[in-house]
Order: C-alpha cells, then structure tokens, then sequence
C-alpha cells in the first residue's frame, strides 16, 4: 500500500487511463541544469529510467534539461495519456522532499533556471496534446555549479524511479521483455 500522496496520485492517474485495450503512455520529461547540484534531478530520473528501460514503447523518458520546452515535438509525436513532468523546486521543506504539485502552486515555486515558465508550458501542453500534465517537486539541497546530486536528494531520485517503475508494471504498462 502506498503512503505517500504524490505516490498515491500517480497510482490513481495510470489506472484511470489504463485500459485492457489501450495500456497507458506515460512521458516523463526530467527538467532541471545537468551543471547546477540537484537542479539536476529531474535530468537525472529520466537518464535513470532510459537505462533500466530502454526501448520500452508505453514510456517514453526525456532528459529535458532546462529548456522542456524544446521537446514539445517528441511529445506530441509520442501521444502520451500523461506526462510527468519533475524538477527540482524550492517548496520550503527538508532536502529531497518529493511533492505532487498543482498548477496554481507553481507561481510561488523558484523556475529560474528554466526558459519558459513551468505553468505556461503546462498550459500549453494540456490544450496542444489534450492529455494530463503533472509536476513533481523535489526540494533541493544546493544548487551549486559542478556539483553531483547531495545524498538526500539522490535518495529522492532512487524513490521516485522505484514508484514509476513499480505503478507501471502493477499497471500492466511495461511490455513483457522488461
């Protein structure tokens, strides 16, 4: 059993649109500075995910760097049911904090380090691609150049890549060759 919302949430939204005759299309776009510490985490799960996963056609994971924004093409070529979009975010907790967040908390939350803000990319990938768009948050710990991951926030890493593998195949989403 899942204890944690944001674990729940994603739960929830990969059995609402996974059905026997059209398995879900998850796209996770890891967003963050590959150069700037844990900046660098959401860069860092989908770097993860390609490599447990590679060529798995029901997932498709976006090393997006600072700029998602540049990948709304491969979004849109794919036809996700829901993109997962996570970035590290300033959310005033402890480092490595994970949070599922909404739309209208994004205009408190620290985005420079991005090109285009994250709500207006959201709002325009819900009305372009017609499908969900979520974000999780990791609190991070510095943000210093030419820095790795600090341990709290690589332990965030590790958790989420585990739920997103695990929610996928109790959902069905993986083919059989993973």
């Amino acid at each position: 059993m899942l204890n944690n919302p944001w674990q729940e949430r994603l739960k929830a939204d990969l059995q609402r649109l996974n059905t026997t005759d059209h398995p879900a299309r998850l796209a996770v776009l890891g967003i963050g500075h590959e150069l700037c510490g844990d900046d660098a985490v959401g860069t860092r799960i989908a770097a993860m995910l390609n490599t447990m996963l590679p060529n798995e056609p029901r997932l498709l994971a976006i090393e997006a760097g600072p700029a998602p924004e540049n990948f709304t093409g491969s979004l849109r070529h794919y036809k996700p049911d829901l993109i997962l979009m996570i970035d590290a975010a300033r959310l005033d907790e402890e480092p490595g904090t994970i949070r599922w967040l909404n739309l209208q908390e994004l205009d408190g939350l620290s985005a420079s380090t991005h090109t285009l803000p994250l709500d207006l990319l959201i709002t325009y990938l819900n009305a372009e691609l017609g499908c969900g768009v979520e974000l999780i948050g990791i609190q991070p710990e510095q943000t210093f150049a030419d820095m790795p991951l600090t341990p709290s926030v690589q332990k965030a890493a590790e958790e989420i890549l585990g739920v997103l593998v695990d929610c996928l195949r109790s959902q069905g989403c993986l083919s059989s060759k993973n």
